[in-house]
């Protein structure tokens, strides 16, 4: 079995320190006449909110109440960001921001302060700033242009921390390293080797992922955790295909192994074709115009291709031979399934 050598701290992760997840709701002004149409509702309702914390009341009768506002400059976003661990009051984070509402477009505009939350309800980090889009949408005299997603932008740097989350290193009695990808072999390589670098037996496997490291009294904790994720280990990758059926895409690990096999391969093709006729009578008939419709049906059954892959074939061979017969996407997902079904790919299909 081929293995690679990295570091621990490239394959596994140490239990309690991780990164949080914040989301908060928010508008965004400035925008050219692409936001929220008056059917959205809620973004009307956030921005009385904020005028009335800012001491501007609008009146709910009359013309100007808030039913007759049409506010097109604005529109409604959810947004998300990611809290590092150890991090801060103070600390910049960037933020990704995406349109809740019907808005075209969020190019040109500014997001208001917006609260973020934990999954505590406890707000952690406050965002504001203006967005930086990856797409755009023009549209002039009923032709329209879009590129990418213009109702998802990002703030680099767009939020400050607000609170830290509360974890102290000195309370850790057990330091537990947790692997990527579980694998008994993994771990135990692992446990050896932390042991080797330590000249202790403190480290001993729990599963096929997790892997602790007793702790001493009054040892400095950052100094082994900075011990521990530099020690180098070999690493056995799993065999896998990782298939995308709704994109088309198929990424093949150069570990998977194809046992012999023979593939044959073909299809039959059925298109049905409507064409709509206009029935026009005769000048001095007392007939009426009709529209028919001709349906045609086509069938054409593809010849049968032929795959044949020896003891000790390769990836690299399944690849050439599927090229030649012009395969697309879609066939290789069908028969990389078959194969696997028959036992003649040793690696894990993963379907997207």
């Amino acid at each position: 079995m081929a293995s690679q050598r990295t570091r621990i701290k490239d394959v596994a992760s140490i239990e309690g320190i991780r990164d949080n997840q914040l989301i908060g709701y928010g508008i965004v002004v400035g925008l050219k006449g692409t936001g929220d149409t008056q059917q959205t509702v809620f973004p009307i309702q956030t921005l009385l909110s904020t005028l009335e914390r800012m001491g501007i009341t609008v009146p709910q009768t009359g013309n100007n109440s808030a039913s007759n506002m049409q506010v097109k400059n604005m529109a409604a976003v959810f947004v998300v960001s990611t809290l590092p661990p150890f991090s801060r009051p103070g600390e910049k984070l960037d933020i990704t921001v995406s349109s809740a509402g019907d808005a075209r477009s969020l190019e040109g505009g500014l997001l208001l302060m917006t609260p973020l939350y934990g999954p505590d309800g406890q707000i952690y980090a406050q965002g504001q700033g203006p967005l930086v889009l990856g797409g755009y949408q023009v549209t002039a005299n009923g032709n329209s242009r879009q590129v990418n997603h213009p109702t998802t932008a990002r703030i680099p740097g767009g939020a400050l921390v607000e609170r830290s989350v509360p974890f102290d290193l000195k309370q850790m009695k057990t330091v537990s390293v947790i692997l990527t990808d579980a694998d008994f072999h993994t771990a135990e390589r692992m446990a050896g080797a932390i042991n080797a670098e330590l000249k202790t037996e403190r480290a001993h496997v729990v599963d096929s992922r997790r892997v602790e490291i007793a702790a001493k009294p009054e040892e400095d904790l950052p100094a082994l955790l900075d011990q521990i994720e530099a020690v180098q280990i070999d690493v056995y990758p799993r065999a896998r295909v990782v298939v995308n059926e709704r994109t088309g895409t198929v990424v093949i690990g150069g570990k998977v192994r194809l046992q012999p096999v023979s593939i044959l391969h073909g299809g039959l093709s059925v298109n049905v074709v409507t064409e709509t006729k206009v029935s026009q009578p005769n000048a001095f008939a007392q007939g009426t115009t009709q529209v028919v419709q001709q349906t045609t049906v086509q069938a054409q059954d593809k010849p049968v291709n032929r795959i044949e892959l020896k003891e000790g074939a390769t990836v690299e061979d399944l690849v050439q031979e599927l090229q030649q017969i012009g395969a697309t996407a879609r066939d290789v997902i069908s028969i990389l399934q078959g194969m696997k079904e028959a036992g003649a790919l040793e690696a894990d299909l993963e379907v997207l």
